[in-house]
């Protein structure tokens, strides 16, 4: 699966995202809207770490999907 596929089928993987990163309120996940660059934004401010850190959890994360 790559990113795009992801981005398609946003209202599936939401709530994966959701159990995840548990900080991230329903609209925040809406807002994400399958793009990855605001899922790494929106992570990094709730979670006050560095956008690098973020960026390896998302990877970590899409892996096991």
């Amino acid at each position: 699966m790559n990113w795009d596929q992801i981005a398609g089928r946003w209202k599936q993987v939401r709530g994966h995202v959701k159990r995840e990163w548990g900080r991230l309120s329903e609209d925040d996940v809406d807002r994400v809207d399958g793009q990855r660059e605001k899922l790494v934004g929106l992570i990094q401010e709730a979670y006050g770490i560095e956008r690098e850190e973020a960026d390896r959890q998302i990877r970590n994360w899409f892996s096991r999907l």
